[in-house]
C-alpha cells in the first residue's frame, strides 16, 4: 500500500484512517450482512486492527452475534466495521465507506449459502457458500 486510506459515514462525523495494507477483500453475502446493510451483499476490506483508527466521533456499536460486533455512526446510521468484541486481530471495513472505493477491489465471494436469489454478480471471483478456506480472527 503506497498510502494510507481514509474514509467515513455519509454526514461525515465519523471518519477513519487504515494505516497497513489490506489482508484482502471480498463480497459477503450472508443475512447478516444484508439485514444490517438493507443490501442483498455487502463488501469488506480486512486489515490488521492496529491499522485501523477512528478520528472524529467515536461510533456507535451493535452486537450482532455472540462473539461480534458491527460499529456505525450513530447520526447516519453508516456501516463502517465489523470485528470481534474482544481481542480483535482485525477489522473488516465497508468498502463503500472509503473515501475512494476504487482502491481496493474484492476478490471473493462468501456465504453463498444465503445469496438472494435475483442478486448475482457477472465476475469470475472464487465463491464460497461458508466463510471460505482463509477466516483471519478465529
Amino acid at each position: 500500500m503506497q498510502k494510507q486510506l481514509e474514509g467515513g459515514c455519509l454526514c461525515g462525523r465519523v471518519r477513519y484512517r487504515i494505516t497497513r495494507p489490506p489482508i484482502d477483500a471480498g463480497y459477503c453475502h450472508c443475512r447478516l450482512c444484508q439485514r444490517a446493510s438493507g443490501a442483498p451483499v455487502l463488501a469488506w476490506l480486512t486489515v490488521a486492527a492496529d491499522g485501523f483508527a477512528y478520528q472524529g466521533a467515536v461510533p456507535a456499536s451493535f452486537h450482532s452475534s455472540r462473539r461480534y460486533q458491527r460499529e456505525f455512526c450513530a447520526h447516519c446510521g453508516t456501516q463502517i466495521a465489523f470485528r470481534r468484541c474482544r481481542d480483535a486481530k482485525t477489522v473488516d471495513v465497508t468498502l463503500a465507506s472509503l473515501d475512494d472505493p476504487t482502491t481496493v477491489a474484492p476478490q471473493y465471494h462468501i456465504w453463498r449459502q444465503s445469496r438472494i436469489g435475483w442478486f448475482d454478480t457477472a465476475d469470475r471471483l472464487p465463491r464460497h457458500a461458508d466463510a471460505g478456506p482463509d477466516t483471519h480472527d478465529d
